[in-house]
């Protein structure tokens, strides 16, 4: 039997990550530190999700010689992220309140996309598609994602 576990993404911030999930409903749920790794690994899950479909925020402290920590660029082979919300409007205005870019607006009253703080693409599925209104059916796409 094959189970599906977590989604890993590296993260720089994560508290800032970590607040950006909560936005739209996801939260931490478990963390794991390692001394001798030198690493966090942040459990988060939409509520009820526990165990079933979480991701990993893998934060890899900076190094003790005070050299510059790596910096982790999207890798072309990883799409995106995705979370079914209540209202896609409430979720993105929220969002958009706390400074995060809406890259591609739910024009269609169904479908967003942000970007979190490491530039990781999130999906936003609304789960009955509500009609169109503005400002989200003019407002442009920003970006990529």
């Amino acid at each position: 039997m094959t189970r599906y576990l977590h989604t890993m993404i590296r993260v720089s911030d994560p508290d800032a990550t970590i607040a950006f999930f909560n936005l739209f409903g996801v939260g931490e749920v478990r963390r794991y530190s390692s001394e001798e790794g030198r690493f966090t690994l942040i459990f988060l899950a939409a509520p009820g999700q526990e165990d079933v479909a979480e991701v990993e925020l893998t934060y890899n402290w900076p190094p003790e010689d005070g050299s510059e920590p790596e910096k982790y660029a999207g890798g072309r082979n990883f799409g995106h992220l995705a979370y079914r919300v209540d209202d896609i409007y409430e979720t993105c205005q929220r969002l958009m309140d706390a400074g995060v870019t809406i890259n591609r607006p739910p024009r269609d009253g169904r479908m967003a996309f942000v970007r979190s703080p490491d530039g990781i693409s999130i999906e936003l599925l609304q789960d009955d598609q509500l009609e169109p209104k503005e400002p989200w059916a003019g407002m442009p796409n920003t970006g990529s994602w």
